[in-house]
């Protein structure tokens, strides 16, 4: 897992310091919910998603190199992973998952260059 998976791609528009709570998240096929916490720290940014009755209420963890746009105009982001993929992540658990190193490393695999498009390698 590289510090790039936890980190804003540098074309996404993401200005240091910006609250993202609240912004619409667009997976590639459409809306899958709403950023309810995010991080800016170096190499440890990350958007927790409220992904409200899609995925029945559950909240995911997105890396921030999912990130590809931002636009603050009319508060949504863009990620490049389709919803079904991130459906199919890790289950994700506020208390248990947010400081949980093992956790990041099983998600840093998951949407990382460890395997096709953010799928589970074979």
């Amino acid at each position: 897992m590289t510090d790039y998976m936890w980190s804003y791609q540098p074309t996404s528009g993401h200005l240091a310091g910006t609250d993202l709570t609240g912004y619409k998240v667009e997976a590639t096929d459409g809306g899958i919910g709403k950023v309810d916490k995010h991080s800016d720290e170096v190499g440890d940014a990350y958007l927790v998603v409220d992904t409200g009755v899609w995925i029945f209420g559950k909240e995911v963890l997105l890396p921030a190199s999912t990130v590809v746009r931002i636009d603050p105009e009319d508060k949504k982001l863009f990620v490049d992973r389709t919803k079904e993929q991130i459906k199919n992540a890790p289950e994700f658990h506020r208390d248990k998952h947010l400081g949980d190193a093992g956790y990041r490393e099983e998600l840093g695999t998951y949407y990382g260059t460890g395997a096709p498009f953010g799928g589970r390698p074979a």
